[in-house]
């Protein structure tokens, strides 16, 4: 039953009292009170409305990974502490509108297919995390899974192929196949993106500074002419320095990588800077970009889910954080053209990083004279760190090359 309200329990005021006439103040601040209310109504608004067209477009391609194990729905939160996880990043050579234009005749006469020629499994441990980034060469030959295309048909296996003609073979799924085969470590995750894509990210974040020594690089066939010292790349410029080749090194694919890991060294440091993270626009350019740019599997185009992963890297500290190339031999079928893996190396890469414990570099920073290390700078910002007690460490062997992220190289320009 409603209780009627009697007389007496109203809380009245006399008929004749005298009511105080509200003040200028009284008046000002119920306006910035209507105020601060509209802003914050139509700021939630507009985010949502934000998130919403953002996640609406990371999702439009999205591809499904066959044969990638089953993964508990996402919830609020960091990604559950005891369980490690892989990201498959797959650079194509696709070209868009704007690498069109620039590249002109090498967009127009591609007639070898779409190649993945930058393949990255990035594998984050169980708490206390630590990341891996394993560069696979493009020029890998590796065994190839029978496949399902995105049309349904079937791909056949190959006992032998090229690493970045598998892209072509049977799209991103059959890529993220080959590797977990090969490494023996199941991929949930996985993106790709394009010549566009590498442009419009690193604009979006103000250029990555990245360092020359040796006589500086030019490369007619990337269209990059740099002295020594350093720069601030973005956009063409910052394509054209991942994809030179004859411009680093011996001019071979594995000093590329060396030269390409110095340059994803830098715009990771960048990317989780303080100074970018507290960037509302610079956050929400690189939030479009990644968006209008990059093919995501599945289970990446769920906002729960790319904030658990997010999450999960925010303590990592930048010594944990490490970026080795895949151990690898001269093709005896393709000498001088084609690798193949070193197994015996590879094995213990893949069995240190599924110890889950952090990496210990043996190696040289550099692979055929790609790089050289240069002395650390000192750090802008404090080093998280998660406990006191001394880390124990997964040792690799000598002969795999990589760096971790509190350690700066310069690339080695091979201009005459």
């Amino acid at each position: 039953m409603v209780r009627r309200e009697k007389a007496a329990d109203r809380a009245t005021v006399a008929q004749h009292a005298h009511l105080p006439t509200p003040g200028p103040l009284f008046g000002a601040l119920k306006l910035v009170g209507v105020a601060l209310g509209v802003i914050l109504v139509s700021a939630i608004a507009v985010s949502a409305f934000v998130v919403s067209d953002l996640l609406g477009r990371v999702g439009e391609d999205a591809v499904v990974l066959e044969g990638a194990p089953d993964v508990a729905p996402p919830a609020l939160g960091a990604y559950p502490g005891d369980q490690a996880f892989s990201i498959l990043v797959v650079g194509t050579d696709e070209c868009g509108e704007r690498s069109t234009a620039l590249l002109g005749a090498r967009c127009e006469e591609a007639d070898e297919g779409t190649r993945n020629d930058v393949n990255l499994l990035v594998h984050v441990s169980a708490a206390p995390r630590n990341v891996t980034v394993v560069s696979l060469p493009r020029d890998l030959m590796v065994p190839v899974p029978d496949c399902t295309r995105a049309d349904g048909s079937v791909a056949a296996s190959m006992s032998k192929a090229p690493l970045n003609s598998v892209f072509d073979h049977a799209g991103l799924s059959c890529v993220a196949m080959t590797v977990s085969d090969l490494a023996g470590i199941p991929i949930v995750y996985a993106a790709k993106i394009s010549f566009d894509g590498v442009m419009a990210v690193t604009e979006a974040i103000g250029g990555v500074e990245v360092c020359i020594a040796g006589d500086g690089i030019r490369d007619e066939q990337a269209g990059i002419d740099l002295p020594p010292g350093t720069h601030t790349i973005s956009g063409p410029d910052a394509l054209a320095f991942i994809r030179t080749r004859h411009g680093v090194g011996d001019e071979s694919d594995l000093a590329r990588i060396s030269n390409q890991q110095q340059y994803m060294s830098r715009l990771a440091k960048k990317v989780l800077s303080t100074e970018t993270l507290t960037d509302v626009p610079k956050v929400l350019r690189l939030a479009n970009a990644i968006a209008e740019n990059i093919v995501p599997s599945v289970e990446l185009r769920d906002p729960l889910r790319l904030a658990q992963l997010g999450l999960a890297l925010n303590d990592v500290p930048f010594s944990d954080f490490v970026f080795v190339q895949y151990p690898n031999l001269d093709d005896p079928d393709n000498p001088g053209i084609k690798v193949v893996p070193n197994r015996d190396a590879a094995d213990a890469l893949w069995a240190a990083v599924k110890s889950g414990q952090p990496l210990q570099l043996t190696g040289d920073v550099e692979t055929n004279d790609g790089v050289e290390l240069v002395a650390p700078a000192p750090p802008t910002e404090p080093v998280p760190t998660s406990s006191a007690v001394p880390v124990e460490r997964a040792t690799l062997p000598p002969d795999i090359s990589g760096q971790t992220l509190e350690q700066e190289t310069c690339s080695v320009g091979n201009l005459r």
